[in-house]
């Protein structure tokens, strides 16, 4: 089963997919792990995108479309997949289809007030990168980490400012990508306002028919 995951940042997309993972038995293919995978492994395409990660720049599709075909083609994606942060672009899209055939799109739907919400509480550990969440998952002490005791702290990208700035994008960018695939015939919305088990509930009802 080939499945894309839509939704703009803090939709839930993350940890969807770890569930599907677990219930679904394919992996989760992510284009931040893939591009630090190939770093990594020093592949050809690794090393391309290393030189544009470095001078903090986009890595360009050519590159991360490249990476998504050689991802692909791993044995633990013989019986499907979920890509996780691609394609972010209709051009990306484009490309995929090239690649492969995708069996289903979900799209997280949520408002944004509530990616506000979600987004401005998180938390992350400095040290061993665990993510908790104000509300919804507060550490026992507060800015200390569960796990390793490191301390919490609030990414620059979880401020509400730079959330503004990534609704933006996304909805300039990626939200094109709904349509896109709704004339395809293979977008389901998921309303990605309640709590994660209902949402995966959802989602996997939405996957079941597909077998």
């Amino acid at each position: 089963m080939k499945i894309v995951l839509l939704g703009a940042p803090g939709s839930g997309k993350g940890t969807v997919a770890k569930e599907l993972v677990k219930d679904l038995g394919i992996p989760q293919v992510s284009t931040g792990d893939m591009l630090r995978s190939g770093v990594a492994r020093k592949s050809d395409l690794g090393l391309k995108a290393k030189k544009y990660m470095d001078a903090g720049e986009l890595v360009p599709d050519s590159v991360v479309i490249g990476l998504i075909d050689e991802r692909v083609q791993h044995g633990d994606c013989r019986n499907g997949f979920i890509l996780d942060g691609f394609p972010r672009t209709i051009a990306q899209a484009e490309a995929l289809a090239g690649i492969t055939q995708l069996d289903k799109v979900i799209n997280l739907v949520v408002s944004d007030d509530i990616i506000i919400r979600r987004l401005s509480t998180r938390r992350s550990c400095k040290d061993c990168g665990a993510i908790y969440n104000l509300v919804t998952f507060p550490p026992k002490k507060d800015g200390v980490c569960d796990k390793c005791g490191g301390h919490l702290f609030q990414r620059d990208d979880d401020k509400e400012e730079a959330i503004k700035n990534r609704l933006v994008v996304y909805n300039r960018q990626t939200a094109p990508l709904i349509g896109f695939y709704k004339d395809k015939g293979l977008l389901s919305d998921v309303d990605s306002a309640r709590n994660p088990s209902e949402i995966v509930a959802d989602v996997e009802e939405v996957l079941e028919p597909l077998g």
